[in-house]
Parts: structure tokens; sequence; C-alpha cells
């Protein structure tokens, strides 16, 4: 499909402008660990979504650690204890 119909599919009010673009990369940047520190023009907006992604899939693998860990943690206590309750209640 080409971008002329693809463009005339959508509204031009719905389109996000470049200000908008940069406006957002440049906050992406400053929640990404990797590249928070570093000057806005110093790092392109590929580098800034590729350090995204590889940032959510760090925060993906910390949370199924944490679950593992928390499942063997509930595996070695009493069923029936408050704390078997906090930790069911913290892996739903």
């Amino acid at each position: 499909m080409s971008s002329r119909r693809s463009r005339s599919r959508h509204p031009e009010s719905s389109r996000i402008s470049d200000d908008q673009i940069a406006d957002l990369v440049s906050k992406l940047q400053r929640l990404i660990p990797e590249i928070r520190g570093r000057r806005s023009d110093k790092v392109s907006a590929s580098k800034v979504l590729q350090e995204t992604c590889n940032y959510i899939r760090s925060l993906h693998r910390e949370v199924d650690d944490l679950s593992d860990r928390l499942s063997q943690l509930l595996e070695s206590t009493d069923g029936d204890s408050a704390q078997a309750a906090i930790i069911r209640s913290l892996l739903m």
C-alpha cells in the first residue's frame, strides 16, 4: 500500500508531528537508565527506541525471576500461613 493511500485513511489531525515525536523520544530517554545522562543531541531516536526495547526486555526477565523466586518461597512455607497469603497475593 502506498504511503499516500495510508495517509488518506487517517485524518491529518490524528498524525503525530515531528515535534511531538521528538518530545516523546526525549521523555523515553529520561526514563531509560542506559541513556538517561546523555544529551539529547548525542543520542539518535533509533538508539533511544532500541535501548527502550532492551530495558523493557530486562524488566520482563526481572519480573519472571522474581515470580519464580516467590513461587519457590511459597512452596517452602505453610500453605495456610499469613506469609503464604501475602506471597500468593504478590503472584497474582
